[in-house]
């Protein structure tokens, strides 16, 4: 095989199909930009379940003189009560550890939380509720501590701080699939172009092909030039799109949501450099495989 003449041919098919190898770059780009979203949102959804799982408590608040409900019918909790509820906790195997916060420890945390209100000025001590924070050997098994507590004398009510994050771990998966599917489309619109622009390209070199058939050259001779057409289109396509995530995350990411949505941990660089070498592989495969299967139909002499 002659390198020299497979690389004049490259060179040629993708000089005389300039306009249509920008617009393949160019959906390509776009459609591995979109990919490598979709990876930093899944990275980013697993980044966040990781920071509030480790974080995740329950609480389980007893009664005070204010309190209603059947486990309050006797008034605040006594502390014979209390000991049952803590020793309950701390005797149960999904349990690490338990934090006892009485009422002015409450209070100081309410003045933190609302430090900008005035409602600070109207709540006394004694109208917050004593709790126990329990934090869980695995956050995923937190039921089994909660119907322990839940119907103890003294408990007014117990609280799981996963049912308050459950809403933003749906959102981030609700983006996630939606990354994908717009991935998807795009994956698709790139698959049709790059087999259109292969389609134009072999019926332009028709005659070349033809000759190249009468000499005796193989089909993956003929095939060749065409397909590192695609994978060189693929491949640039590929870095644009990996440039444009880059840009984004620093730009987006790092200057804007991060210093002011510090409430997790977000993705930077690290994670777009870790899928560098799946979204440039991605890239040059689909326009690999996408220009074989348009040859094997198409490529007719």
């Amino acid at each position: 095989m002659r390198v020299q003449y497979v690389l004049s041919e490259i060179a040629t098919g993708l000089r005389r199909n300039l306009t249509m190898t920008i617009a393949l770059v160019i959906v390509v780009a776009i459609s591995i930009a979109m990919f490598g979203t979709g990876l930093l949102v899944r990275s980013q959804a697993e980044t966040t379940k990781g920071y509030w799982y480790d974080r995740i408590e329950i609480s389980v608040f007893m009664c005070n003189e204010y309190s209603t409900g059947a486990g309050c019918a006797d008034g605040a909790v006594t502390d014979a009560q209390r000991d049952t509820i803590r020793q309950t906790l701390e005797a149960h195997p999904e349990v690490d550890e338990v934090f006892y916060e009485n009422q002015e420890q409450a209070f100081e945390r309410f003045r933190e939380q609302f430090d900008d209100s005035d409602v600070e000025n109207i709540i006394t001590p004694d109208q917050l509720p004593e709790s126990f924070r329990v934090a869980l050997q695995d956050p995923e098994e937190y039921d089994g501590v909660v119907s322990a507590v839940s119907g103890l004398p003294g408990v007014q009510e117990v609280t799981d701080q996963r049912q308050l994050l459950e809403p933003l771990f749906q959102t981030l998966d609700g983006v996630q699939v939606s990354a994908f599917a717009i991935t998807l489309i795009q994956v698709i619109a790139a698959v049709l172009l790059i087999g259109n622009t292969i389609r134009l390209a072999a019926f332009s070199r028709r005659r070349e092909t033809g000759i190249m058939r009468l000499v005796g050259a193989s089909n993956f001779y003929i095939q060749l030039p065409f397909i590192l057409e695609a994978a060189i289109a693929g491949l640039l396509g590929s870095l644009f799109g990996v440039v444009a995530l880059f840009f984004g995350v620093e730009l987006v990411v790092g200057r804007f949501i991060a210093p002011n949505l510090q409430f997790t941990s977000w993705v930077d660089s690290g994670d777009v450099w870790a899928a560098v070498p799946w979204l440039l592989l991605a890239g040059v495969l689909i326009s690999v495989v996408a220009s074989f299967v348009t040859l094997r139909r198409y490529l007719r002499v």
